[in-house]
């Protein structure tokens, strides 16, 4: 039997149902193409490929659209600073990143699902009525974290009218400021992160410079008293507290 044979043999199976033992046959399965009469049916369909387009692009909006950009950055400025490689791992950065953005933006989603979502699924309120609640539920937090400056770079570049008001923004120029914004405040962070451990630093070097001992690596003993001085004021806690708390 070649592969043409065999070939055939599978779609036959698929077409019409391969024979059981007791001589039934399974549903056939039918595939047709055709001109569509109908424009609702063409709205469905599109509605479907926006659907699974969205689908696709969720990793990228929960990016550019939440705290995880700020929270990200700061554990990673902390690894950093302490001088650790590779602890904590990349997976258990992105993982505690992952549940710290579901803490944060709890109360928004919490809004969008009592008033967005949960409406329309009872069919009291329509499609475009939820999908503008959503909208404007993440704005409203996107705003609060982005500076005037940020905001009014990307009008600028844009060459459209100063808006009067937040609301006049559009949100393809809020995504953007948004994000610059959360940058910054993660840089910032990072920053005082790295005072300490620096001290830190320079303190054993000097150290070991004064005992003439050049040629050792100050990393190599600090990072012991790095490790102790972050558990004995309990990092872990100031940094995730400070960083829940920057979200006002």
């Amino acid at each position: 039997m070649n592969l043409l044979s065999v070939s055939l043999k599978i779609f036959s199976i698929v077409a019409h149902g391969a024979p059981k033992a007791d001589g039934g046959a399974l549903p056939p399965l039918q595939l047709s193409m055709g001109a569509v009469n109908n424009p609702e049916q063409v709205a469905v369909v599109l509605k479907i490929v926006a659907m699974l387009t969205i689908l696709s692009l969720a990793p990228s909006l929960l990016i550019m659209m939440t705290s995880f950009v700020r929270i990200v950055i700061v554990l990673s400025f902390l690894r950093q600073a302490i001088g650790t490689q590779v602890l904590p791992p990349n997976q258990l950065i992105i993982g505690l990143a992952l549940f710290l953005t579901s803490f944060i933006m709890a109360p928004v989603w919490k809004g969008i699902h009592q008033e967005a979502l949960v409406p329309y699924l009872d069919n009291k309120i329509t499609q475009s009525d939820a999908l503008a609640y959503t909208e404007g539920a993440i704005r409203k937090f996107m705003f609060k974290q982005t500076r005037d400056k940020d905001l009014g770079l990307f009008v600028k570049l844009s060459n459209l009218q100063m808006p009067t008001k937040r609301a006049d923004v559009p949100t393809y120029l809020l995504i953007p400021a948004f994000m610059i914004s959360e940058l910054k405040t993660a840089f910032l962070i990072g920053f005082m992160i790295y005072i300490p451990f620096l001290v830190l630093d320079m303190v054993v070097a000097s150290v070991l410079m004064a005992m003439g001992m050049m040629m050792l690596p100050p990393v190599v003993i600090s990072l012991p008293f790095k490790l102790i001085l972050f558990v004995l004021v309990d990092g872990w806690q100031l940094i995730i507290g400070s960083l829940v708390k920057s979200f006002g």
